[in-house]
């Protein structure tokens, strides 16, 4: 990777025309060929840049630019689509190359894997003394995430007729951001499963990080409990409870 700090004018020409005007940033040219052009600011966002498959060349810069003080240019140009993004270069304050090796990639802490392994781990969260059936039970049309035993949940026999004291499972689904189309899953689920006499009533509770309001309106209007969840204080790091509504 190469870090220029230079005094530099942008111009990108193509799908679109954008000039940057003559200031101070940051210049990345990285190993997959891509340049991105900074300043200090806009967090981690680029003021432009030019994405692979692209090639960067260095060119002399013209007469007149020379007259105005222009060192050098550069040019990338996409190779598919011939967008280009033109560098006029004043003043280089910083120029390094790095060797930055081959990168393991991001690993995400608290995705929703997680979630479910703490949550199963933890089912006294989905309804005091349940107990875990299993993780990833499986219905026709996928996987539920939790499958639970509620403990109220007692079937009695009535004239060749089953009735119940309560739900004899509860299908959970686990998600870090829970909108309408979770709800719409595990109602999806809930069909199913009701149907199979082993396992009936089963009710159904959407377990988040977060639930989107219309997501919640949707869950109670469908009988759908829901479950949000504090995942520091899954892991064991003080901050909340979860609350079940």
């Amino acid at each position: 990777m190469r870090l220029v700090i230079a005094r530099c004018a942008v111009d990108y020409t193509g799908r679109l025309n954008a000039h940057l005007p003559l200031a101070t940033r940051l210049l990345v040219h990285k190993g997959d060929g891509s340049l991105l052009v900074h300043s200090d600011g806009g967090s981690y966002k680029p003021l432009n840049w030019m994405s692979p498959p692209c090639t960067l060349a260095s060119e002399e810069p013209g007469e007149e630019e020379a007259s105005a003080g222009v060192l050098e240019v550069w040019r990338v140009t996409h190779k598919k689509t011939g967008d280009a993004l033109r560098v006029q270069i004043y003043e280089v304050l910083h120029d390094s190359n790095h060797d930055l090796g081959i990168d393991p990639g991001l690993q995400k802490d608290g995705v929703e894997a997680d979630l479910q392994r703490l949550l199963a781990e933890q089912v006294e969260l989905v309804a005091e003394g349940a107990t875990l059936v299993r993780r990833e039970f499986p219905t026709a049309i996928g996987p539920v995430d939790l499958m639970v035993r509620d403990p109220d949940g007692v079937a009695i026999e009535v004239a060749d007729e089953s009735a119940t004291g309560g739900a004899r499972h509860i299908a959970v689904e686990v998600k870090r951001k829970a909108g309408i189309d979770a709800v719409e899953q595990l109602t999806r689920y809930l069909e199913l499963l009701n149907r199979d006499s082993h396992l009936a009533p089963v009710r159904g509770v959407l377990a988040a990080q977060s639930i989107a309001p219309q997501a919640r309106t949707l869950a109670g209007d469908r009988g759908i409990e829901v479950l949000l969840l504090d995942y520091d204080a899954m892991k064991g790091v003080e901050s909340g409870v979860p609350t079940l509504f």
